[in-house]
């Protein structure tokens, strides 16, 4: 069997054969400017501005001039004229992906391959019906072919970020239920779930982590920085206590990164996201869990409840330790700490 097959374009034409039509109408200096500036060459190697003005020995900004005059005389030309049907595929497809489109994804989605990319993103900047919009501290490169959409998609991102809070986890499909919320009034014929999906891709403030969760693209439930913030996901999702061997277990299996079992043992203690609730098991604090030995729990417990009897007291710090009764009667009948009324009820020693 062949495992080789390379998948074929989305396209209906030629990239190179198209290309070499277009760059026809150029004086041979500027057509070099143009290829080596898109990396239209075997390899799809691009040049910078500087890089190409030093071959020449002239000026960065004389080589924007000629890429920009190019540019325009191609757009004249009757090569464009002639090719008409080809960029209105380009925008057929790109209606189709979404109106509004991630650089990247799109040209991952038209073609997997480098260098047919390159010629792909040359045809959207010679053809002016596409509007690109650079990356910015809140959206990555993008392209365009629907200006009001654009804007529409663009506002409603950003609200959606504003309504997210730094701890929020959300699921995909609940992401996208919050974001066409916020479309919903601004975009009467709401697309599909992967058309919303193509959309969150274009913010840089939101994002998504490996176990397929949404949130603020900044947050360390997000953007992992380290073994605690992939235990910290792992128990999240457990949605229950777990030892620290079996975290570290589900960290290399789950995210491919080997963890020592002692490593994620001592990450855990140093982060006063999670408490050591039994022998070796940890819960989030978040979920209710106090931090400190069994008999700051009792005393925990006492302060809030008043005195109470044994059986009260071993109840209500089991619901926060893994331990057995006999740990917390051990604790209650130090005299030094806790004392025993009349009644049969415990209260501590201040």
């Amino acid at each position: 069997m062949n495992t080789n097959i390379t998948k074929k374009p989305k396209t209906s034409f030629s990239t190179k054969k198209l290309t070499k039509e277009l760059l026809a109408c150029l004086p041979e200096r500027a057509k070099d400017v143009i290829v080596k500036r898109f990396g239209l060459l075997e390899g799809g190697k691009k040049m910078t501005l500087e890089a190409i003005g030093k071959l020449y020995g002239i000026t960065r900004e004389r080589v924007r001039q000629i890429e920009n005059f190019s540019v325009n005389l191609i757009r004249k030309s009757d090569a464009f004229a002639k090719n008409k049907t080809v960029f209105d595929e380009l925008r057929g497809m790109m209606n189709e992906y979404g109106g509004i489109v991630s650089e990247q994804e799109f040209l991952d989605h038209v073609s997997k391959d480098h260098e047919t990319q390159n010629h792909l993103l040359f045809y959207l900047v010679i053809d002016d019906q596409f509007s690109r919009m650079k990356e910015d501290e809140e959206f990555k490169h993008r392209w365009s072919i629907d200006p009001e959409l654009s804007e529409k998609v663009h506002n409603s991102l950003k609200a959606l970020y504003t309504s997210l809070s730094e701890e929020d986890l959300v699921s995909e499909s609940d992401m996208i239920l919050r974001f066409l919320d916020h479309l919903g009034g601004e975009v009467k014929e709401l697309r599909d779930e992967e058309m919303a999906r193509r959309w969150l891709s274009i913010s840089k403030k939101i994002s998504r982590n490996k176990l397929g969760e949404w949130g603020v693209a900044h947050s360390p439930n997000i953007k992992t920085r380290g073994i605690r913030d992939l235990a910290y996901l792992v128990l999240r999702k457990h949605g229950s206590p777990m030892h620290f061997s079996e975290v570290a277990k589900i960290i290399s299996e789950t995210f491919g990164r080997p963890t020592n079992i002692a490593t994620c043992h001592n990450e855990l203690i140093k982060d006063s996201r999670f408490v050591l609730v039994g022998r070796g098991l940890y819960a989030l604090k978040k979920w209710g869990y106090s931090q400190g030995t069994v008999r700051d729990i009792i005393r925990s417990v006492l302060q809030v409840h008043g005195p109470l009897s044994k059986e009260e007291i071993i109840r209500k710090v089991l619901r926060e330790r893994y331990v057995k009764e006999n740990t917390v009667l051990v604790n209650l009948h130090n005299t030094k700490h806790f004392k025993k009324d009349k009644e049969g009820k415990y209260s501590s020693i201040i």
